[in-house]
């Protein structure tokens, strides 16, 4: 299963490794390929000192934490999402979340599944028949049936 990952999920597994979200990203083996934004580059980098605080441990730790956590994940170019997807995104996204259309964009140009634990997001975006969407619960419930 193709799956995009949120900023929120990357950000739960750097600050709990042990949580089913970092078990999850973790130890999926191949059963699940995971894909984000180059933007979730960004966003770590901008909130690493708060990272630091939160975990209590050293710059170097939390840099291999990060690299721990994110070495599954294939980051993509924003830059190579067709400007149509794009518009897309953007288009059903008005009302919910704006900030989340690379994602959005993305999950629709590699036909994946949205991973993500923004509640109002998955509501939203099914609300607007974007049901390309997927939470932890449902990831775990998928990984257990077919014995991963």
């Amino acid at each position: 299963m193709i799956i995009i990952v949120d900023t929120n999920i990357v950000f739960s597994a750097i600050l709990n490794v042990n949580s089913r979200i970092g078990r999850i990203l973790l130890g999926s083996k191949n059963h699940c390929q995971f894909y984000t934004c180059e933007f979730l580059r960004v966003e770590i980098i901008n909130h690493k000192k708060k990272i630091i605080s939160l975990t209590a441990l050293t710059e170097i730790e939390v840099e291999e934490l990060i690299q721990l956590v994110t070495r599954k994940i294939t980051f993509i170019n924003e830059g190579l999402i067709p400007p149509k997807t794009n518009l897309f995104a953007e288009k059903i996204l008005e009302e919910i979340d704006p900030a989340d259309a690379p994602f959005v964009a993305l999950t629709k140009h590699l036909k994946g599944k949205l991973w993500t634990g923004d509640k109002k997001l998955i509501t939203g975006l099914k609300n607007k028949n974007f049901p390309n969407t997927i939470d932890t619960t449902e990831l775990m419930e998928y990984l257990n049936n077919i014995g991963a």
